[in-house]
């Protein structure tokens, strides 16, 4: 299982949020650079990159960032936040992303998110299925839309997608733990998805169960910035899983 930590950006910092919520905005690191390559050093590979300004103004707005990061270290990069465009993503993947995640785009404007598959491949393209009470939820999840989760994955399965990232908003940055039993019914219900769980995870002894379950990557973030998991633990992680 792939260990993916996230930096979500807010003007230009290294910020968490709480449930998606931009009012519970805490600031961890005034360089985000720094922190990726705090990251690099300890094995870690992948980096889940969130620009919460493109989120809200519903188009690319730190690819300045995503530039400095992919430029100054090795590492792969996926990167989501208000990619509405072509333009967008043209952007986002000259700047150094290695895949970009949509969200709100593949319930709002689908004929443009599958086309995206299309042009760039199913390896480049993660859909981001974010849920709140089973529910898809959009525009930086400040709304719930009535596309129920599971035949929403199953219709992009159909369309192509491989990967999808998976965050139950209610877990979201509370470190109560992720939404195991939520997880199981995607991979029973979607098989041979790839899977990445997000939100919640809150100790490293979830990691092994996530990656029973058969999730293929898991995003870290509060609970790496509240020192709840130490990237020593992850370092190892990666290391027992070659």
């Amino acid at each position: 299982m792939r260990i993916i930590p996230a930096i979500d950006i807010i003007d230009g910092k290294c910020v968490r949020l709480s449930k998606g919520d931009y009012d519970t905005k805490k600031i961890y690191n005034e360089n985000p650079l720094e922190v990726a390559k705090g990251f690099e050093a300890h094995g870690i590979d992948y980096l889940h990159l969130v620009d919460l300004d493109g989120a809200k103004s519903k188009h690319i707005v730190n690819h300045k960032i995503l530039e400095q990061i992919a430029s100054k270290t090795t590492l792969k990069i996926d990167f989501g936040g208000g990619l509405k465009s072509d333009n967008d993503l043209r952007i986002a993947f000259e700047s150094g992303a290695k895949q970009i995640t949509g969200g709100s785009i593949a319930v709002k404007d689908a004929d443009t998110f599958k086309g995206w598959i299309e042009k760039y491949g199913a390896d480049k393209i993660i859909l981001g299925a974010d849920a709140m009470n089973e529910k898809v939820a959009i525009s930086g999840w400040q709304e719930e839309s009535s596309e129920a989760l599971l035949p929403f994955i199953k219709s992009y399965q159909d369309n192509g997608i491989q990967y999808v990232i998976c965050t139950d908003i209610a877990k979201d940055g509370m470190l109560e733990g992720p939404s195991f039993d939520l997880y199981r019914k995607i991979l029973d219900i979607v098989p041979g998805l790839n899977l990445i769980a997000s939100g919640g995870i809150s100790t490293f002894k979830e990691l092994p169960k996530l990656a029973e379950i058969g999730c293929e990557g898991t995003i870290i973030g509060k609970a790496i910035y509240e020192n709840r998991i130490s990237l020593k633990q992850l370092e190892s992680f990666i290391l027992d899983s070659y």
